[in-house]
């Protein structure tokens, strides 16, 4: 943890330097430019949300690119004057992206509107089985029991959570930029439909389902079984991706086959080893949950983004919820 402090700290330093070479957020001074506002995100679900409020009023990029890891992500210099220089900047929350507290202490002078799209939504905490826990304590050098809680931020997944993460976008985008005030709540308005329906289409998918449990490599769709009533038996938690100690992996073939478990999911952006070591010892089928935190450019070029990739992993969670 020393060793990552003392690496941000540098990143701040080149940042001031960088900063001031720059100049600091143009538009503080002169309002919005004759581009249209300018927003900076962090990770895609943020970015597509932002990308349907804005519309044609601006332009909306995003720091991370489809593959990166949100928590452990080290701003460069030309990211955080991005930052600085923006309309507005938006990310999921402090326990997502943890590395943002950070970095806008370093641009406390920049007239960026912040805008953290969780922070009025509840975050859930998780509690580490006692094994997990005494693995992690020893690989991360804790006390045994100390930061068994971890909380999960992975509220956009929950089509609901997902409005309200677009209405908090929608407040901090008016407050950039008053004037366009009608065309951002339409836009924000039509999206919101959009996600209500989603939601609409989970909540028909699941309401008669008598098989109510699924089983996932990793601890990212909690939000999804909470909101439609759901159990998610995970491999690993939250935090991690490490694989299972050999009495887990035993424990969860058992669960899979008494309770006769056909599909087990793992997550398209990280390995599939855990999930296909359960799907081969107990006969189920392999299938992907994203958990949307990056969508490729050619996938987007495509034509995927939010709507379509959580109506995929609604269909692939229709072949065990039924």
């Amino acid at each position: 943890m020393m060793l990552n402090r003392l690496k941000m700290t540098g990143i701040l330093s080149a940042a001031a330097f960088f900063l001031v070479g720059c100049g600091a957020n143009e538009s503080s001074e002169t309002g919005i430019s004759e581009d249209g506002i300018k927003v900076v995100t962090t990770f895609y679900p943020m970015y597509d949300f932002a990308k349907n409020v804005v519309g044609d009023n601006g332009e909306v990029s995003v720091l991370l690119d489809a593959g990166q890891e949100s928590h452990g992500y080290e701003p460069t210099p030309q990211d955080i004057a991005a930052i600085a220089e923006a309309d507005v900047f938006i990310y999921n929350s402090d326990e997502m992206e943890t590395w943002v507290p950070s970095v806008l202490e370093s641009i406390e002078s920049s007239d960026v509107i912040v805008v953290e799209a969780a922070e009025n939504i509840a975050l859930f905490e998780m509690v580490e089985d006692a094994a997990a826990e005494e693995e992690h304590d020893e690989e991360e050098g804790h006390e045994a029991g100390e930061d068994a809680h971890n909380v999960d931020p992975h509220v956009w997944l929950d089509p609901v959570y997902a409005q309200e993460e677009v209405d908090a976008i929608l407040s901090g985008v008016l407050e950039a930029d008053e004037a366009n005030k009608e065309s951002y709540e339409a836009n924000a308005a039509v999206f919101n439909e959009k996600l209500a329906k989603l939601d609409a289409s989970y909540q028909t998918a699941f309401e008669t389902a008598e098989n109510r449990t699924f089983v996932v490599q990793h601890a990212a769709f909690g939000y999804i079984a909470r909101r439609y009533e759901l159990t998610e038996v995970a491999v690993s938690d939250v935090s991690s991706d490490a694989e299972p100690n050999p009495a887990k992996l035993a424990e969860l073939q058992r669960f899979m086959i008494d309770n006769q478990i056909t599909s087990v999911y793992y997550s398209d952006s990280a390995s599939s080893k855990t999930a296909q070591t359960l799907a081969e010892a107990t006969g189920a089928a392999l299938e992907v949950l994203s958990p949307l935190e990056g969508i490729t450019d050619e996938d987007q070029e495509a034509g995927k983004d939010y709507l379509s990739v959580m109506e995929e992993n609604l269909e692939a969670l229709k072949k065990v919820i039924q």
